[in-house]
């Protein structure tokens, strides 16, 4: 036989012998990859059902805002469907421009650098940044992308405990003569916790080191005016990074990095992931730009937001449910094993109420949840049946 196919048979073998999904989806119970059909906002319709959509990150509810469905199809029209090459050469439209110097006035730092996605600033970020002999701290539950971006670093990565401080302290120690980047989630996607900001920025100043904070989940969340979790905490011009996805409140696709003018000039001219892809197309770029006057125009929605949040994490709690530490829209229902989980997912979606299942290596087999997150769109009617629908079915599979 031909060494190449010999090459590619040993290859392949682990796609073969890969067969938990398929075993999940004869049962009837693969929560993965579900077509969506219609989108009305807080509804969706999958197999030709309503559902109500509690899995989804559009906290503010814009992606269906007249303005931001205006903005993009003005793009479209003036600038065409896409920008056929990278930012570095011929992709940099006068859109882009503008929305980095909106979002870097947005969040208060002296400049903003856009990216095609929100993975992508985080990759850009961090293997732009940290280089040979340099060092990356990063939390146990930091989002992939932190990771994957840490792996491409030519640095060190280092890892601790969930919000451990102490651990933090000892790899600064560790550290002290490397150049170190501290990068956290300002809110955790699976726990809905938030960081511990201020103590995080007095062990990066007292050793030295920077301090990213990736808001993907607190942009229009927290902040007086959904500027983060810095301006949350009144440090905006104390953290040295913010990154940013214009995926979740900003109602469209791609990602930020703001800090100083120097950091962004140079990852302008280091990061990989910038360099060597497309630009964001311009309808969405006009879509985010949108989103920002929106989310700055009308604060009511994010005051709605935390009203819908609270009245769900209450009826979940008075009905039985742990809902671990959240702090925030994201409210991880804990149910326990992956079997149950899988299970309490699909009587969930056919009661008429769509969530994610979080299962293994994301969490402890014992720990598996289901996700559900809060939009300012949501009623109070959608917000009660969710809870109730939670509530019988728990109680009928024994799960409270």
């Amino acid at each position: 036989m031909d060494t190449h196919i010999l090459q590619q048979v040993a290859l392949f073998e682990k796609c073969r012998n890969f067969t938990r999904a398929r075993e999940v989806q004869a049962q009837g119970l693969y929560p993965y990859f579900k077509p969506i059909s219609e989108s009305e906002d807080t509804v969706v319709v999958i197999e030709g059902q309503k559902k109500v959509m509690m899995g989804s990150n559009n906290y503010l509810g814009l992606t269906h805002h007249p303005k931001v469905l205006e903005a993009a199809r003005a793009a479209l029209d003036r600038y065409g469907s896409g920008c056929t090459g990278s930012r570095f050469l011929n992709g940099t439209l006068d859109l882009h421009e503008l929305l980095e110097a909106r979002l870097a006035e947005y969040f208060g730092k002296e400049s903003a650098l856009v990216f095609s996605t929100g993975y992508q600033a985080n990759l850009g970020l961090i293997s732009g940044l940290v280089g040979r002999g340099d060092v990356v701290l990063i939390d146990k539950l930091d989002h992939a992308s932190i990771v994957d971006g840490a792996k491409m670093s030519f640095g060190h990565t280092e890892r601790f405990g969930h919000c451990n401080l102490g651990q933090v302290e000892q790899l600064l120690q560790k550290h002290q003569e490397h150049g170190v980047l501290i990068i956290v989630d300002g809110v955790y996607s699976m726990e809905g916790d938030i960081a511990n900001v201020p103590q995080l920025l007095a062990l990066a100043q007292r050793y030295g080191a920077a301090l990213a904070i990736d808001d993907a989940h607190a942009v229009g969340v927290l902040g007086p005016k959904g500027d983060g979790t810095a301006a949350h905490f009144g440090l905006v011009d104390d953290v040295d990074i913010i990154v940013g996805t214009f995926s979740k409140s900003l109602a469209s696709i791609g990602g930020f990095v703001g800090g100083s003018e120097t950091v962004i000039h140079y990852l302008k001219h280091h990061s990989r992931p910038l360099i060597f892809t497309a630009a964001l197309p311009p309808a969405n770029t006009a879509g985010v730009l949108a989103a920002l006057q929106v989310m700055a125009a009308e604060p009511e929605r994010r005051d709605q937001l935390w009203k819908n949040t609270r009245r769900f994490q209450e009826g979940c709690r008075s009905v039985g449910f742990n809902i671990g530490p959240t702090q925030t829209p994201i409210v991880p229902v804990l149910i326990g094993t992956l079997t149950d989980t899988f299970a309490f997912w699909r009587r969930l979606f056919d009661a008429g109420v769509f969530t994610n299942p979080v299962v293994p290596p994301a969490v402890p087999p014992d720990q598996c949840r289901l996700r559900a997150s809060l939009m300012a769109t949501h009623t109070d009617d959608q917000i009660d049946f969710a809870v109730e629908t939670l509530n019988r079915l728990g109680r009928e599979m024994g799960v409270i």
